[in-house]
């Protein structure tokens, strides 16, 4: 059968939607089944924010390396080692008692995921030119809509049942991805006759490339301003009045208004990308995003804000989809793998350092300035992709190939 990739893109993506939402389940009770399930009384915030933060640590370190042997070995390897493991991983959780087992437990999920660079990568790799952008932009929206049902399913699973058996469906759905990725993804034309290369080489040739690093590094400040008011914004709601017994709900709602957004917008910026340049959606969603945030300093009632971070959503859902768009055109095919391993890199320590930092800002200044400083570093960032010229880089990159 001839090789179809809007079908690998289709399959690919319900592979990363079930991915993200058998992780998004045990967001909602993680705190609680370490309490309730596993004994911990003292310092549970702290035994909290190591456990979540853990897994991406984990994950930020073995990434390069997974990224190696996807451009050695083929990126559906990959995919299939990674979702045969977290549901073996999942499974696991059921059966713990003890949260320094419960630890390693996420260290270990940390080490042994990669399904969605993986996946990206794979799309990158085995979409016509013209049509990668917009590929990776729908590619985005499977892990926002990942994220938008897992917690609801978390909450409503455990709810019902148990925290434990929340972790088997966690279990279920991410072997869900792994079945796919083996019965149905499709990997066209890998040339697995090249020498492996080693992590210290890839960073080498990472560097030598003034364009990727750019990349790099607004992966990185996109993701780290996303997960900085992650411990925040329900107590921000809290600040504004809504009862605490609603807390949870209303911040489910908020969080939800921004991964809606980017569902809804992020083909369309995908397909804007492709005609007129990806250089100029990032530039938009970095201002966007930044002007967004600011406003959400002057808002007070409960109602505006979620709306505000609705239409700050709208623009932001350009901004990741068009930095790995633009990672393709200034890296080779042969490389790719490599490149988004980097990328997951960079993204998985901004994901662990933006609550952390989120959450000391809060402790010392009021958490609107909170959105003023996050605001001001978008901006700085857009300035940034001005500044560098970055669609001159990539169009020197791709005339050089």
């Amino acid at each position: 059968m001839r090789f179809s990739w809007k079908r690998n893109l289709i399959v690919l993506w319900v592979g990363v939607f079930f991915c993200s939402t058998a992780y998004s389940i045990s967001i909602p009770f993680l705190s609680i089944f370490l309490s309730d399930e596993l004994g911990v009384t003292n310092h549970l915030e702290i035994w909290s924010g190591v456990s979540f933060g853990i897994t991406f640590l984990a994950s930020a370190l073995i990434s390069p390396f997974w990224g190696s042997l996807a451009d050695k070995y083929g990126r559906k390897p990959m995919l299939i080692r990674s979702g045969f493991s977290l549901a073996a991983l999942y499974l696991i959780n059921y059966f713990v008692h003890d949260p320094y087992v419960f630890l390693i437990v996420r260290v270990l999920q940390g080490l042994l995921a990669g399904f969605v660079p993986a996946a990206i990568a794979m799309v990158a790799t085995n979409t016509p030119e013209d049509k990668t952008g917009y590929a990776l932009s729908i590619m985005s929206t499977a892990g926002a809509t990942g994220s938008i049902i897992g917690p609801l399913i978390g909450g409503v699973v455990s709810f019902y049942t148990s925290n434990r058996v929340a972790f088997l469906f966690s279990a279920g759905i991410v072997l869900v991805s792994a079945l796919i990725a083996t019965f149905f993804a499709k990997e066209e034309n890998f040339d697995r006759s090249a020498p492996r290369s080693h992590v210290s080489d890839d960073i080498k040739e990472a560097r030598s490339n003034r364009a990727f690093m750019t990349l790099l590094s607004l992966a990185g400040i996109s993701t780290f301003s996303v997960m900085i008011l992650e411990p925040l914004i329900p107590i921000h709601l809290l600040d504004m009045g809504i009862a605490k017994s609603s807390a949870s709900l209303s911040s489910g709602i908020v969080f939800s208004a921004v991964g809606i957004a980017t569902v809804l917008m992020a083909p369309q910026w995908g397909r804007i990308g492709s005609r007129k340049g990806f250089g100029m959606i990032l530039f938009i969603g970095l201002i966007g995003g930044g002007i967004g945030n600011i406003l959400q300093f002057f808002v007070t009632g409960y109602v505006e804000f979620a709306v505000l971070r609705f239409a700050y959503g709208l623009f932001y859902a350009g901004v990741l989809p068009s930095v790995n768009a633009m990672i393709v055109q200034v890296i080779e095919p042969g490389f790719r793998g490599r490149a988004f391993g980097l990328n997951q890199a960079a993204s998985q320590l901004a994901t662990m350092a933006g609550p952390i930092i989120g959450g000391l800002l809060g402790a010392f200044i009021q958490i609107r300035w909170v959105f003023v400083i996050n605001g001001v570093m978008l901006l700085v960032a857009a300035v940034l992709v001005k500044t560098r010229k970055l669609d001159s880089q990539i169009a020197a990159a791709r005339s050089a190939e």
